[in-house]
C-alpha cells in the first residue's frame, strides 16, 4: 500500500494522523551537525554496513522515476523527500541541530548530540565503528541498512538472475516482510530497547522530547518505497494489514514490558522510570478550591487505586479486541492477566515485575497465534466492532488508547477496501465519523473521551452495516 495510495484516507484524517506520528518519525535530541570519525569496516565483518551510497546508483535504487521492471528504482528519491513523513528516516541525523534539538540538547546538558551515543541510537544508523564500510556516513541518518540490515554479504548478490527473497534474507538482509521481524527493526527506535541510546526516558521527554507514539502498519504505510504488484505477490506474498497491525500491537506490549522488567530501564532514582505510565494521567489541570475536582475517569480494565499513575496499556486494549476474535482461547487469559498486572502495581515492584513477566509470556502466545491468524474480512469486521463495543469502549478513557484505537479502525478500514468488501465510496461515507474521532484526539491538552467513544461508535456502526 503505497503512501500516495491510502485508499479512501481524507486529507483531515491524513493530517491528524501525521501529526500523531510526527512524534516517532522525526525525533529530536542534539546540537551540532559535526559527524563522529568513521571507521572502515574490518575483513570478516559479514553483515558490516556499506553506507547509503552503495545502493544509489541509477542501476540500483537511484533513479529519478519509478520505471525499473522489477523494484521501483526510485527508492532513494522517496528515502530523501524533503517534507513528507516518507524522507523522515532521511532527516533523523539532521534534525539534531536544529532549534528544537539544541534546545533539548542544552536541557539534558549533553553537549554537542550529534556525537551523543543518547541520540545516535535512532538519529542515525547504530552500527559499531568496527561494522561500517568506506561509504558509510552517520549524517546520512537512518539509512537503508538499519532497517534492512548490513549489506556486506548480499549486496552484489540479491540484483542477480538466480537470487531469491529466500537467499537473500540467508544472505543476512532482514525479511521486512514477515511482520515480526519488521516489527522488531521498528520497535527498537519506535517504541526503545536496551541497546544504547534507543530508549526515550521521561526525563528526556522532560527536556522536550516528542512522546513516543507508533503503529507498525499505519507507519509501513507512511516510509513505504515499493509497490506490491504482481511481482512483489510472487516475490514475497501480499502484506495482511490486519495481521501487521495486530502483531505490531502485541510485539509492541512485549517490548515495553520487557524493559518495565529491567531494573536498569524500569527505575529512575527512587521512582519508576514514568515513560511506561500514561502521560496525561499526571499532565492533568491541578485545582485547589473549596469543592473538590474529579479530573480522572474510572477506566474498568484498570483496579488501581484513584490517583496512582495507570502504566499506559494502548497496546492492551486493542489486543484485548484482537485476541477475542483470532485467538480466543488466550483471550481471556490476557484479559486475567493485564488486570493482575494493573492490580500488582499498587503493591510493590517485586509483584510488578512479577506479574509483568506472567503478562508478557501470554503476550508472546498472541504474537504466535497472530502470526498465522487468517485475519481475512470476517475477523477484520468483528476487530472493529469490539473495539466500539461495551467491552472495549469504556476502557477509552486516556489520551493514549484513544490514539491507537483510531489508528487501528483507519488501518482496518483501509484494509477492508484493499480486499474489496467494502467500496471506496462507501468508505469515503464513514469518514467524517473517523474524522471527528482523530479531532478528538488532536491535541492531548483537549482530549475529549465522551466525543471520541461517540465518533468511534458512529464510525463502527457505519462499518458494520456494510457487512
Amino acid at each position: 500500500m503505497s503512501v500516495g495510495g491510502v485508499i479512501g484516507k481524507s486529507v483531515a484524517a491524513w493530517a491528524v494522523a501525521l501529526l500523531l506520528v510526527a512524534a516517532a518519525l522525526a525525533l529530536v535530541l542534539g546540537a551540532s551537525p559535526s559527524t563522529p570519525p568513521i571507521a572502515a569496516a574490518t575483513a570478516g565483518d559479514g553483515n558490516a554496513h556499506l553506507g547509503v551510497a552503495s545502493c544509489a546508483g541509477t542501476t540500483c535504487h537511484g533513479r529519478m522515476e519509478a520505471d525499473g521492471k522489477i523494484v521501483r528504482q526510485d527508492e532513494l528519491m522517496r528515502w530523501q523527500e524533503p517534507s513528507t513523513p516518507g524522507g523522515a528516516h532521511s532527516r533523523a541525523f539532521a534534525v539534531l541541530s536544529n532549534a528544537r534539538g539544541q534546545q533539548i540538547a542544552r536541557n539534558l546538558g549533553i553537549g554537542n548530540a550529534s556525537t551523543a551515543p543518547m541520540c545516535l541510537g535512532c538519529h542515525a544508523d547504530p552500527a559499531p565503528a568496527t561494522k561500517r564500510g568506506a561509504r558509510f556516513h552517520v549524517s546520512d541518518g537512518v539509512g537503508c541498512e538499519s532497517c534492512h540490515g548490513g549489506a556486506a554479504q548480499w549486496i552484489s548478490s540479491h540484483y542477480a538472475v538466480a537470487a531469491s527473497h529466500a537467499s537473500n534474507v540467508a544472505s543476512g538482509m532482514i525479511a521486512l516482510d514477515n511482520p515480526r521481524a519488521r516489527a522488531s527493526v521498528c520497535l527498537d527506535c519506535h517504541f526503545g530497547s536496551a541497546n544504547g541510546g534507543q530508549f526515550v526516558t521521561h526525563r528526556i521527554m522532560a527536556a522536550g522530547h516528542p512522546r513516543i507514539s507508533f503503529e507498525l502498519d499505519l507507519f509501513s504505510t507512511l516510509q513505504q518505497h515499493h509497490d506490491e504488484d504482481a511481482d512483489y505477490a510472487a516475490r514475497k506474498g501480499r502484506t495482511n494489514n490486519v495481521r501487521m497491525w495486530a502483531v505490531g500491537q502485541s510485539m509492541a506490549l512485549q517490548r515495553s514490558l520487557s524493559l518495565y522488567t529491567d531494573h536498569g530501564i524500569g527505575n529512575d532514582g527512587v521512582f519508576p522510570e514514568f515513560y511506561f505510565f500514561d502521560c496525561q494521567s499526571c499532565h492533568r489541570r491541578i485545582y485547589d478550591s473549596d469543592k473538590a475536582v474529579r479530573t480522572f475517569v474510572e477506566n474498568p480494565g484498570r483496579p488501581i487505586p484513584g490517583g496512582m499513575p495507570p502504566y499506559n496499556d494502548e497496546n492492551m486494549i486493542m489486543l484485548s479486541a484482537a485476541a477475542k476474535v483470532a485467538a480466543p482461547a488466550i483471550a481471556a487469559r490476557f484479559d486475567a492477566d493485564s488486570r493482575a498486572f494493573h492490580a500488582a502495581l499498587a503493591r510493590d515492584r517485586a509483584s510488578a515485575v512479577g506479574a509483568a513477566s506472567t503478562l508478557r509470556q501470554t503476550t508472546g502466545d498472541l504474537v504466535s497465534a497472530f502470526s498465522s491468524a487468517s485475519f481475512g474480512s470476517t475477523e477484520t469486521f468483528a476487530v472493529i466492532d469490539l473495539l466500539a463495543s461495551n467491552a472495549i469502549s469504556p476502557r477509552f478513557t486516556d489520551y493514549e488508547g484513544s490514539v491507537q484505537a483510531v489508528m487501528a479502525v483507519d488501518t482496518l478500514l483501509n484494509a477492508l477496501v484493499r480486499s474489496g468488501q467494502v467500496t471506496v465510496g462507501a468508505a469515503a461515507g464513514i469518514r467524517a465519523n473517523v474524522n471527528r474521532a482523530y479531532a478528538a484526539v488532536k491535541d492531548p491538552n483537549d482530549y475529549r473521551p465522551t466525543e471520541f467513544r461517540a465518533a468511534l461508535g458512529n464510525a463502527a456502526a457505519s462499518i458494520r452495516a456494510l457487512r
